[in-house]
């Protein structure tokens, strides 16, 4: 499989999951569509894309045809899913558009991905609030104490929770509709990130039951970068905003989102292929390859490491977070040594972070062009440093 991606061959890529790789169909549907707009650069923007000049049926643009297939790949309808540049801006959107008071708080979790955390931050001070940081149990990962330590994080003044669908460092899948469940009965609405999820999860984010969900189609989903998704639920939508204001500030969900002003709208609009891609492949199969991968992964590695495996295999989608031997260091400079030795004498791709337990963890990403032999290739790489 991997001639079907333009990667350097020479390299062992275990890190599908950081910014994703294009296959070589989708990039030629991507430069189609630029070679298209180029043509009538005018017609294209302003009538075809957006409808922006009048004519056009908004549900017969471009964006809205591409966001319908999307949404239906997510189990969606296309009128509550809008394009933004990455999962982290559509946290801008929906924490940036919180009316707060002093004295409010933002929940998020300490698996929670950095930048999306910060931005909470940010719309806290902002207006006064705070934002609550809740543990949940990690590496010994178990769903249902997940599931009660956020219920019991949970305040009179909790005016959102934010949530990973899969977790980025640890690369784990929270039960986030049980999660929302016990945040809709307190009454604190959900803002799940599935920034990992399209394209490794089988989705119906409808019936997650959270308010708003963020996501990238250039990870798992096989779109080009950068294109991310923002769901909201209908009773979300009016009061929603996207960081930047535009010309279509308060003429409707889509119509706000979907101009922006002039940039590059190729990676939504190439996005379809990318979906199309995956069925070609048999996504089912897809996914199922991912997982057993990764999860052989988990398995083999911790136990050639001598480390400690704490996670069930339910945890585990197409990534895997394995435990380092101590040896091998504890700390942030460690580990991006770490990772320049195994790239620049290795020739192996793969993310490495600092985390619990003071030591080293590296994320596995499974992708169909990798097999054993990339995995074996990590693993002595890994020995002969011990």
């Amino acid at each position: 499989m991997l001639e079907r991606w333009p990667l350097d061959p020479e390299i062992a890529y275990l890190n599908h999951g950081t910014v994703g790789v294009t296959p070589r169909t989708v990039l030629a549907a991507q430069q189609a569509i630029r070679d298209e707009m180029e043509r009538q650069p005018s017609k294209f923007m302003l009538r075809d894309l957006s409808a922006w000049i009048g004519g056009t049926d908004v549900r017969q643009t471009r964006m809205r045809q591409a966001a319908a297939t999307v949404a239906a790949f997510v189990g969606a309808q296309g009128d509550d899913l809008v394009f933004v540049d990455n999962a982290t801006a559509g946290a801008n959107a929906v924490l940036r558009s919180l009316a707060l008071e002093p004295g409010d708080e933002i929940l998020v979790t300490d698996l929670g991905y950095g930048a999306v955390t910060r931005t909470a931050q940010y719309a806290a001070r902002t207006q006064g609030a705070t934002v609550r940081t809740v543990t949940l149990p990690y590496p010994a990962f178990d769903a249902a104490l997940a599931v009660e330590a956020v219920d019991r994080a949970l305040g009179p003044r909790t005016k959102v929770a934010v949530v990973d669908h899969i977790t980025s460092e640890s690369a784990l899948i929270l039960p986030i509709a049980d999660i929302a469940a016990r945040c809709r009965a307190r009454g604190v609405p959900v803002l799940a990130d599935g920034a990992h999820a399209p394209g490794m999860l089988d989705l119906d984010i409808p019936s997650l039951g959270v308010d708003w969900y963020v996501a990238n189609l250039h990870k798992w989903a096989q779109a080009p970068r950068s294109a991310g998704i923002l769901w909201a639920h209908p009773d979300r939508q009016t009061v929603l905003h996207p960081p930047v204001i535009s010309w279509g500030l308060d003429e409707g969900f889509a119509r706000e989102f979907d101009w922006l002003g002039t940039r590059d709208p190729s990676p939504w609009l190439a996005a379809p292929a990318g979906i199309a891609f995956l069925e070609e492949l048999g996504y089912a199969d897809v996914r199922r390859y991912n997982h057993d991968l990764a999860w052989r992964a988990a398995r083999e590695l911790s136990a050639r490491w001598h480390t400690p495996l704490e996670m069930r295999e339910s945890h585990v989608g197409s990534m895997v977070t394995v435990p380092l031997p101590e040896s091998l260091g504890a700390t942030a400079d460690d580990a991006v040594a770490l990772r320049n030795a195994l790239l620049f004498e290795d020739r192996i791709e793969v993310q490495l972070h600092a985390g619990h337990c003071s030591r080293l963890w590296v994320r596995v990403s499974a992708q169909v062009y990798n097999d054993w032999t990339d995995i074996e290739r990590l693993g002595r790489a890994i020995e002969s440093r011990q």
